[in-house]
């Protein structure tokens, strides 16, 4: 078959994979092996065989098969099947879970301890609660979170019980989400526990050897002397980000300024791993360095976890080291390729982890980019070419990936990469270094770390002014995956093809015109408006005509986690107005988190927002960036480009919405008696389409309203209003059912999470 067939062979094995993503892609892979198994005999004299393209189309459909065989199901008696199927029972219904611990607690971002449970029992628990005797064995893992000092302590293999709610994960409510519910089932998860109290199964147990134990070793030794956060920051260089509990904001800095993967131990620690070993190993015997070489190697994949990034880093070390070994020279690119194939038939379904798809992309631009770069900056001195060269090639060989997935680009990111390389080399290796000691006598490993102290602050500093420039992080919205395709095409030309490569400029031109007009100008002639599924707070974001505004922020978590970033993988880097209702509490955390990246032109309230110290800050931060503030005036139409608003009533609250032809109208939590006031002073219109908060509604404020549409920023609504809105014909959502929703002219409403039976007209 030789080396051309093996090469086609696993190209196809990745493509069979990567086919899974559309349905019947393994069927467009065979069919794709049978075009070339006709076309390219005729092109391609020297090529491989016919046969040998059937044979590589077989691959990549048994590869498709393969990763859906390997993709985890919930067992019979999974816990999962023991969750209500209503969500409000699920809420109410207290269980207490036995089983071991399975990772090292970790803090969430919302300040409580999450880790892996192995379930073996599942109680009832009285109103008591206490455990009930009745319990079942159940089999399965748990995604867990209970406050930090219930997880005080906790070790992995450690026999515990937790009282607490089961829920099931959701899938993403809000276009572009994390996807939760998919996260944990690649882990092969499929229900979660939010936990208030835990106990220990027996009191006297000991915790057992385990990797584990030696990353808190070394995290503890580093941090003695260094503080937090530059002593969690080395460990994280040394051991990576997971097995760390480096503070939110710090991974926030290193990621908006294009250095998240300073924080991703892999192919630059093994890299020195290895030149160290190697170093010191000289004199020795091609096997004894062999054999020191795989040992290292497997201590370091040990204390970083199975992580694929790292696996793929240490694969490659593996086979240079065994290249040594039978004295053979190395291919690079046939090294990386099958890395890849061994490591995905082993697990198939890394072939979607975000970290494995970057670190193989960024090796790839480090073998095939950086020689031809190296060589153009010749001129430079020998030293300096290569430390803009690597970033270059990474940068480039990645971009694409990141647009598709995150739609945000660093601006910054080279530049600071180049600045910030000698100190990552030097807490790299001094921190290997120091890790090494501390698992010998944790004062050796204390004490160097001190001597990385102003290394480490100044690597802090950089990170922390660049991450502070303006226009450190641009929105550029997500890219489809033709365009993403499409600027793979022309690296890889580039890359193949000499005409193209001595003519790069022009590709680089091609390339930025794909990642930025198609989007311009779909967001030039975009009419949409969207209803973000929230846990309180109504929340709405209107883009029209390459304009955008936002009603209501939410509290600071769905700012952060829900507002931001929608509006980033939608391309928005600023709000052309915002209005905060008194549906919203006040003016508080969730604009501030947004004011903090996206300034607004033209912020406005409905007069009821009280004066305080936030409010205050708010006001201030938007006038220090050239935005307007004012209150809305009541019953005067107030022209937003192509929408139109007028507050009918403040208290309680009903805001008007023209959109194009139809009208919107939002209601606040409204009591009996001001529904019936509101009836009384008949100043409401007829609309099209309602928007309130779940509450019960009055018949009466029903039938003068009479609207088509119905939406509910709500996990529940009223039995009762139910039932009228079904009576009227009105067609209903609501975010907890459906998540978010969008409306456009052509479609009407789309929902994110179900596909009603119903769907709302056009209007």
């Amino acid at each position: 078959m030789g080396v051309i067939g093996g090469l086609i062979l696993s190209l196809f094995y990745l493509l069979g994979l990567l086919s899974t993503i559309v349905p019947w892609g393994g069927g467009m892979i065979l069919g794709l092996a049978g075009l070339a198994a006709l076309g390219f005999p005729k092109v391609w004299k020297s090529g491989p065989r016919p046969h040998i393209w059937l044979v590589a189309g077989l691959v990549g459909l048994l590869a498709s098969f393969y990763l859906q065989a390997r993709s985890p199901h919930p067992a019979a008696h999974d816990i999962s099947a023991s969750i209500p199927t209503s969500e409000v029972a699920a809420q109410e219904q207290v269980v207490n879970v036995q089983g071991l611990v399975d990772s090292v607690p970790h803090i969430t971002r919302s300040q409580k301890a999450q880790f892996w449970l192995a379930v073996t029992q599942l109680n009832g628990v009285t109103q008591a609660n206490l455990a009930s005797d009745q319990g079942k064995p159940v089999t399965g893992k748990l995604y867990v979170t209970v406050p930090l000092l219930q997880a005080t302590g906790l070790y992995p293999g450690q026999a515990i019980a937790i009282t607490g709610n089961l829920y099931k994960p959701k899938p993403a409510e809000n276009p572009g989400a994390f996807d939760f519910q998919a996260y944990l089932a690649r882990e092969g998860c499929f229900a979660a526990l939010r936990g208030k109290q835990v106990e220990p199964l027996d009191r006297d147990q000991q915790p057992g050897w385990g990797w584990w134990q030696v990353r808190q070793r070394i995290v503890q030794a580093q941090i003695r002397w260094l503080g937090s956060p530059a002593g969690q920051l080395l460990s994280s260089m040394v051991i990576g980000s997971r097995a760390v509990d480096l503070p939110a904001d710090v991974k926030d800095q290193f990621r908006k300024v294009g250095l998240a993967h300073a924080l991703a131990a892999s192919g630059f620690q093994t890299s020195l791993i290895l030149a160290v070993v190697l170093g010191r190993t000289r004199r020795l015997p091609a096997r004894a360095q062999f054999a020191i070489g795989i040992t290292a190697l497997t201590v370091f994949v040990g204390l970083t976890g199975i992580e694929p990034s790292v696996l793929r880093a240490a694969v490659m070390g593996a086979g240079a080291m065994l290249a040594l070994v039978m004295k053979r020279k190395v291919k690079p690119l046939g090294s990386l390729l099958l890395t890849a194939v061994i490591l995905l038939v082993i697990n198939p379904l890394w072939i979607w982890n975000l970290g494995f798809q970057l670190s193989f992309l960024a090796t790839m631009g480090l073998l095939v980019t950086v020689p031809p770069l190296t060589k153009r900056l010749d001129w430079l001195p020998s030293a300096l070419s290569p430390l803009i060269a690597v970033p270059i090639s990474a940068y480039l060989w990645t971009l694409p990936l990141q647009l598709y997935t995150f739609g945000v680009v660093s601006p910054y990111s080279i530049p600071v990469n180049i600045i910030t390389t000698p100190l990552i080399s030097i807490l790299s290796l001094g921190g290997i270094v120091s890790a090494l000691a501390a698992i010998v006598w944790m004062p050796a490993g204390s004490a160097l770390a001190w001597l990385l102290d102003y290394p480490t602050r100044a690597l802090l500093a950089v990170v922390d002014f660049a991450s502070h420039l303006t226009g450190s992080e641009y929105a550029t919205g997500t890219l489809p995956l033709v365009l993403v395709l499409l600027l793979y095409g022309l690296i890889g030309l580039v890359w193949l093809n000499p005409w193209w490569r001595s003519r790069w400029w022009i590709a680089l031109f091609l390339g930025a015109v794909l990642a930025i007009v198609p989007t311009w100008q779909a967001r030039a002639t975009l009419f949409r408006v969207t209803v973000l599924a929230t846990p309180s707070d109504p929340v709405m974001v209107v883009q029209a005509a390459g304009k955008t505004g936002l009603i209501n922020s939410g509290d600071e978590a769905t700012a952060h986690f829900t507002v931001l970033p929608f509006l980033q993988k939608e391309g928005i880097n600023h709000l052309d107005w915002a209005i905060a209702t008194n549906t919203q509490s006040s003016i508080g955390n969730g604009w501030t988190s947004l004011l903090a990246r996206l300034p607004i032109q033209q912020f406005y309230d409905t007069g009821l927002t009280k004066e305080t110290p936030l409010a205050g800050q708010t006001i201030q931060s938007i006038q220090s960036k050239q935005g307007t503030y004012q209150t809305l005036p009541i019953n005067q139409p107030t022209p937003l480009g192509s929408l139109t608003l007028q507050l009918i009533s403040t208290e309680p609250l009903a805001l008007q919405l023209q959109v194009q032809n139809q009208r919107w109208l939002l209601l606040d939590d409204l009591q009996p008696g001001q529904q019936k006031e509101l009836v009384k002073a008949n100043r409401l219109p007829n609309v099209q389409v309602l928007w309130w908060t779940g509450k019960p509604l009055d018949p009466g404020l029903l039938a003068i309203l009479q609207p088509k549409v119905a939406i509910a920023s709500a996990s529940a609504i009223d039995a009762n209003t139910e039932t009228q809105f079904h009576r009227d014909q009105t067609q209903l959502y609501w975010t907890g059912r459906d998540g978010a929703l969008q409306w456009t002219a052509d479609e009407g409403f789309k929902t994110t999470l179900t596909a009603n039976d119903n769907e709302a007209p056009a209007l």
